[in-house]
């Protein structure tokens, strides 16, 4: 166990394994023992027909198994006499699994030995300071919710996220402010007139008009950039616009940094209200500028061709 112990919590699955190949070791020797001719994988399958006939699909749900897995096990099960398979007379396209007579001497002996094995594992789980059967269903449920992949992925992302930095517009950043916005422009779209205009002269057409321009930083290299173009509105303060993040450095929420960082450059300009333009064929900018808190308006004259929606949002 030092092992392990060295390894710490990375290592549950191979704990997990290790401690499954114990009890199925001892399984095996508690079935002959008990003079049940039963295979340890077989128990799900086998203690659910306990209680009545079932389709491979109908036990394969209960049981929480691949409908291939079941399906093998029950091939195997047949063959050695303790089930058996006959047309569903209530639906002639579906078998149902039975035991048979042998299986059900099978089970008569199977209930005996489950009174003793349900009474050791107590004895095991009342010398424990955790209930290790509560615990599994515990984590059943909340890899349920969000599996383990996912919140590994996570981490990864807020790990990542912590590295990214967020500054002000320097000049040396212009080629970048420009690059950045092409690409992700050019692939869903053309470049228009509005757009040639802030890229190729960001200060002429944004910071000298009051506006802002931030950089996202991701090794010092420039992976991402957005901008708060001044508005002559009414309404609106700022446009929130030219949100562009790398390929390279997607996924690392640096879209999400962005767009906090240009809210709270915003309210440091004075800004009460933001708006922006963009395109629902965008669902993951969509998707983000909701979560920043941005809602859906309609209205407001644009120069862009590919804006088909607009939002803003009270700041």
């Amino acid at each position: 166990m030092e092992f392990y112990d060295q390894a710490g919590k990375v290592a549950i699955g191979s704990r997990l394994r290790m401690l499954t190949d114990i009890i199925t070791a001892d399984a095996e020797k508690i079935y002959q023992l008990y003079q049940v001719n039963l295979q340890p994988k077989w128990f799900p399958v086998f203690h659910l027909l306990c209680e009545g006939g079932e389709s491979v699909t109908g036990i394969a749900r209960k049981i929480g198994h691949s409908h291939p897995s079941v399906s093998k096990i029950v091939s195997e099960m047949v063959a050695d006499g303790l089930v058996k398979e006959k047309k569903d007379p209530q639906d002639g396209r579906r078998n149902l699994v039975s035991l048979t007579a042998k299986g059900k001497k099978a089970a008569e002996k199977l209930a005996t030995q489950l009174q003793d094995v349900e009474a050791a594992v107590e004895e095991i789980l009342q010398a424990t300071r955790n209930d290790l059967w509560k615990a599994i269903g515990e984590w059943e449920f909340l890899l349920e919710q969000k599996s383990l992949f996912r919140r590994v992925e996570a981490q990864r992302k807020k790990r990542e996220s912590a590295e990214v930095v967020i500054v002000d517009f320097q000049p040396r950043h212009a080629a970048a402010f420009r690059a950045l916005n092409e690409q992700w422009i050019s692939t869903y779209f053309k470049m228009e007139a509005a757009d040639y205009k802030a890229l190729d002269h960001p200060k002429k057409y944004i910071l000298d008009k009051g506006g802002a321009i931030l950089i996202a930083l991701l090794d010092n290299q420039p992976v991402g950039a957005v901008a708060l173009i001044k508005m002559n509105d009414p309404v609106y303060d700022f446009e929130l616009a030219k949100m562009a993040v790398s390929p390279e450095a997607r996924g690392k929420n640096i879209g999400l940094l962005l767009g906090q960082a240009a809210i709270g450059k915003a309210k440091e300009l004075g800004a009460t209200n933001l708006y922006l333009e963009s395109n629902t064929i965008l669902k993951p900018a969509i998707n983000l500028y909701h979560k920043l808190g941005f809602e859906k308006v309609a209205g407001h004259a644009t120069p862009y061709e590919r804006c088909n929606i607009q939002m803003a949002l009270v700041v």
